[in-house]
């Protein structure tokens, strides 16, 4: 691991080079830069990945599954960054980065989803995380527009959300011409092996310090080919995400989060003013609808079965969206990793960083892993322990039979 500041032998080099420009890479990027590091990102459609789809959810209660403990400690971790890292890019740049704090209600549709929403809490208690089951008839006071037809529900009051747009926004605006509009196509490295340039696809070089791969998953794959010692198994899992307008007669004030008949489904709100698309006034919002998760490329396609379910199954537990129009349908992959832990640190090449492999958490993500680059950057320790478990060197390659250590 380096012990200071990235030294490029370039005289003309970037400190720090971030390959990749969506909510992570712009994090990284903008934290090394408030570090006194120079720093370029190179990403010819910026936010245009998964960003473009993530609902927002900083979530880290709600999101803790079965077998994956490691990954709700870090979700934790960076969660408690949030309000912080949303006060000061707001006041850097002048954008608002409004979280949404009324927590969030997880409710379950019929007696099979609430017997799940159990056995989760149960978890949540052994894991020591704040949720607990309340009675619907609370649930409906909190939450005016649940539907008439629930079967349990329960309230997680430390979940966050943020729109991940304007999140994004603000960090590009912060970065300003940092930001080039181009793809990375190769590293580059010397011949002691260490990475020291990105080319781009118009034929630049750009020699760096360092490299911090926060890439999707197509283009982290081909980055790769020239650096057979690292390995990032980084695959893409297509979701579909909808968002609504929706007017005051809709005055959505918390997450709801649920399962119908086993499907999952979230509805997010956005505060008043957010609302878009023709007929749209000061007093309309925008309602994310998502949750769904297909192991496929991203081809960018919407099914249209996947919308009618997406759709049928939110307006189970707010049924009000029915009057709200449809504005926005945007399908996106996001790159996971096999135990969905991501990749964040220094790799098994010097002067090649990971901040990749995010899956579905790479919103909630972003601060901690622009804090643990950073320390990675300048040598300095890790921001918590819980990010032994996103070491990129984890998958690294196996040596050939009779190899030396």
């Amino acid at each position: 691991m380096p012990t200071s500041a990235p030294v490029p032998a370039d005289a003309s080099a970037r400190d720090v080079v971030v390959v990749g420009g969506g909510i992570v890479g712009l994090a990284v990027a903008r934290k090394a830069a408030d570090a006194g590091l120079a720093v370029t990102v190179l990403d010819p459609a910026p936010g245009d990945g998964a960003t473009r789809a993530a609902a927002g959810m900083l979530a880290a209660v709600s999101e803790a599954d079965f077998g994956e403990r490691e990954l709700a400690r870090l979700n934790l971790v960076s969660a408690a960054r949030w309000p912080a890292f949303a006060a000061d890019l707001a006041a850097a740049t002048g954008r608002d980065v409004p979280l949404l704090r009324a927590g969030s209600l997880a409710v379950a549709y019929d007696a099979d989803d609430l017997a799940l929403l159990r056995r989760v809490l149960a978890l949540h208690r052994e894991w020591g995380l704040a949720s607990a089951e309340v009675p619907v008839a609370d649930a409906r006071r909190r939450e005016p527009y649940l539907g008439p037809r629930l079967a349990g529900a329960a309230l997680v009051e430390g979940d966050l959300a943020v729109d991940p747009r304007a999140a994004h926004a603000a960090l590009a605006h912060a970065l300003g011409d940092a930001v080039v509009r181009r793809a990375a196509v190769r590293l580059e490295r010397d011949a002691a092996g260490r990475v020291v340039a990105v080319h781009d696809d118009a034929g630049e070089r750009h020699a760096a310090g360092a490299v911090v791969l926060a890439t999707g998953a197509g283009a982290t794959t081909a980055l790769l080919d020239g650096v057979p010692e690292v390995r990032m198994p980084v695959r893409p899992v297509k979701g579909v995400t909808l968002r609504l307008d929706a007017g005051p007669e809709l005055a959505l004030g918390h997450v709801v989060r649920g399962t119908v008949q086993g499907r999952s489904v979230y509805v997010v709100p956005r505060r008043p003013g957010t609302g878009t698309g023709p007929g749209s006034g000061p007093g309309h919002r925008e309602i994310v609808v998502g949750a769904t998760s297909d192991e496929r490329p991203d081809d960018r396609r919407a099914e249209a079965g996947g919308v009618f379910a997406l759709l049928r199954d939110a307006r189970a537990l707010v049924p009000g969206i029915d009057e709200a129009a449809l504005v926005d349908v945007t399908p996106r992959a996001r790159p996971a990793t096999p135990d969905n832990l991501p990749l964040v640190g220094v790799t098994a090449v010097p002067g090649l960083l990971a901040a990749v492999g995010h899956g579905r958490n790479g919103v909630l993500l972003a601060p901690l892993t622009a804090d643990a680059v950073l320390a990675a950057l300048t040598g300095a320790p890790p921001p918590d322990d819980a990010l032994a478990a996103a070491d990129p060197r984890r998958f690294a390659p196996a040596r050939p039979e009779g190899a030396l250590p």
